[in-house]
């Protein structure tokens, strides 16, 4: 039984190896169920053994990089306004419109769609909220609500300041420069 989850582990890795690569050279859009197997040696029903279809694959390359973001704000001190606030959120930003095809799939899979699971990049988007309300319970913005409903608001705007970065009629603004009027009315009110 060991050396059998050994293997498993071991194939699933060889899976996601391969598609990183394929990434790396050709970008998530392109990247194709076929040519994963193809690289990494195996069957394409093995490929179905380990992810359900190429989303979950998504999911399970997506996810790691929305980590690692997560981890560099969470090193960071409070921010002690919106441009710092912004400036941190800036790689997440970056690599959520690097291409279409990943933010639909953040989108698909954050949890706003209703699935019945909760999957990995669902997950990274409950801790975004967790760590973005440690982060703003030290920060000098509104306090007559919670942190918690900060973040909820913080991360609502992100997903509507991404999405009409896609949009035509609304692409003439910078994802920035729009998250910084969506924050100051948010965190910082005038009354």
């Amino acid at each position: 039984m060991v050396k059998t989850q050994t293997r498993t582990l071991k194939t699933r890795a060889k899976l996601l190896e391969s598609a990183r690569n394929i990434v790396t050279s050709t970008g998530y859009e392109a990247l194709r169920v076929e040519h994963v197997v193809q690289q990494a040696g195996v069957a394409k029903g093995t490929f179905f053994a380990h992810f359900k279809d190429k989303d979950a694959l998504m999911e399970a390359l997506i996810a790691p990089e929305l980590h690692h973001f997560l981890d560099e704000i969470e090193q960071r001190p409070a921010p002690k306004d919106i441009e710092s606030l912004t400036a941190a959120l800036r790689p997440v930003m970056q690599f959520a419109v690097s291409e279409r095809y990943i933010f639909d799939v953040i989108l698909r899979h954050s949890g706003a769609a209703a699935k019945a699971e909760i999957g990995p990049i669902a997950s990274v988007i409950f801790r975004m909220g967790e760590v973005l309300a440690n982060w703003l319970a030290k920060a000098p913005f509104r306090k007559d609500i919670s942190p918690a409903l900060l973040a909820d608001g913080i991360g609502a705007f992100l997903f509507q300041a991404l999405a009409l970065h896609f949009c035509a009629l609304n692409n003439t603004q910078s994802i920035e420069d729009r998250m910084q009027v969506y924050l100051h009315a948010w965190l910082l009110p005038q009354v």
